[in-house]
């Protein structure tokens, strides 16, 4: 049986970066097509008449989508791969998004944005998978903050095109750009992923292989990034619209900052990444980030109370650090549960986080409009507060590997 040792040096370098370049570009697809409706936010809430309450479930729908479908894709990917996985369902995400470009009642739309968040989580399900499968250990951290740069990449995407052509060519006019991206990369994508190496399938069935069943030690990683995901989530939806709405800023100007500082939170990723494979930890770095994600949210509460314009600094800098985390818990969600249950593992970690992300358009929506900005900011700072000492030290990383 064929495994990564096996494989001549050259060779496994040139698949592994060819699967983290393609997995990457898969993902960044992905998500700009998940994060398109939140930026169309200002035109539905000003220009429409909605609530921050009802936009905010517009923009949560793929999200909601893709919590239905997360597990499923993790299985599949663990049953016949990753590489079918990723292009036949970035397949199935441009038929969406036909369909939403198309659509002309906003209840046929919010269809199409849940049809197409089902399809854009095979991506998430196997990319991860398909990295951890190519990379050495001593690599992962970097190679995963590659890979979890996708998210904040598409935001960024979205953020500096959406505003723009909504405006001037309509809501449907949004969805021409991940129409293309996707259609595209699944083609690449079937053509040129290779699946990894799987360890024989004695070893992977043997039923000590459930992690769950040994520690709880899963279980925390998942609460700690449902816990993280919220200010994120909070940030990347109603940042542009806090800007717009409260600082007075242009439409095209908010778009460009919240681009800018998503693609520096993509940067960060890879920083963080790098630096948990230098102090050999993934853990210890999550802890900084999750320390720092109360004090950022804070200090945009006061500023925001403040009204001063260098709230728009803040919000670049909480942006930043509330994008850290994901590809830490991801890593060493993938490494503890091991190659023949990683697809599923990781499949319930994103479920948790898109439920997260899914509820947290409406229901801090609604908090923004019963108490206003600030205070909702301050508020969101307790989700990262109550995440820390759910965090396992570092001691019980190493017990666990």
């Amino acid at each position: 049986m064929t495994t990564l040792e096996s494989i001549p040096p050259r060779l496994r370098a040139r698949r592994a970066w060819t699967a983290l370049a393609l997995g990457v570009a898969a993902q960044t697809a992905g998500t700009l097509f998940v994060s398109t409706p939140a930026f169309l936010i200002p035109l539905l809430h000003t220009e429409r008449g909605m609530t921050l309450a009802q936009a905010g479930l517009v923009a949560a729908t793929p999200n909601i989508g893709m919590v239905l479908t997360l597990i499923l894709w993790g299985a599949l990917a663990d049953r016949v791969g990753e590489k079918w996985v990723i292009a036949g369902g970035l397949a199935l995400v441009s038929l969406a998004t036909v369909g939403a470009l198309l659509s002309h009642g906003y209840l046929e739309l919010e269809a199409f944005l849940l049809l197409g968040g089902a399809a854009s989580a095979s991506t998430n399900a196997a990319s991860g998978r398909v990295v951890v499968g190519w990379f050495p250990k001593e690599r992962r951290g970097l190679a995963m903050g590659i890979r979890q740069m996708c998210q904040p990449l598409g935001v960024t995407l979205a953020a500096l095109t959406v505003p723009v052509i909504a405006h001037s060519s309509g809501v449907s006019a949004a969805f021409v750009l991940p129409l293309s991206l996707t259609a595209v990369l699944a083609v690449l994508c079937a053509l040129f992923v290779r699946n990894p190496p799987r360890p024989p399938k004695t070893a992977a069935a043997a039923p000590s292989a459930n992690p769950y069943r040994a520690s709880g030690f899963l279980w925390r990683i998942h609460l700690v990034s449902v816990l993280l995901v919220v200010p994120q989530y909070t940030l990347a939806t109603f940042g542009l619209v806090w800007l717009v709405t409260q600082l007075h800023w242009g439409l095209v100007a908010a778009g460009v900052l919240v681009g800018i500082a998503q693609f520096v939170g993509a940067l960060g990723r890879v920083g963080v990444g790098i630096l948990s494979d230098r102090v050999g930890s993934r853990l210890r770095p999550l802890r900084w980030v999750a320390l720092s994600a109360i004090a950022v949210m804070l200090l945009l509460g006061a500023f925001g109370a403040a009204g001063w314009q260098a709230g728009a600094i803040v919000l670049l800098i909480a942006m930043t650090v509330t994008v850290a985390d994901n590809g830490l818990a991801f890593t060493s969600v993938a490494e503890m549960a091991g190659p023949a249950w990683s697809g599923r593992a990781l499949g319930a970690q994103n479920t948790g986080q898109f439920i997260a992300a899914a509820a947290t358009g409406p229901v801090i929506g609604a908090l923004i409009g019963l108490i206003g900005y600030p205070l909702a900011f301050i508020a969101v700072a307790a989700f990262p507060a109550l995440a820390v000492p759910l965090i396992p030290s570092p001691s019980q990383e190493r017990d666990e590997l």
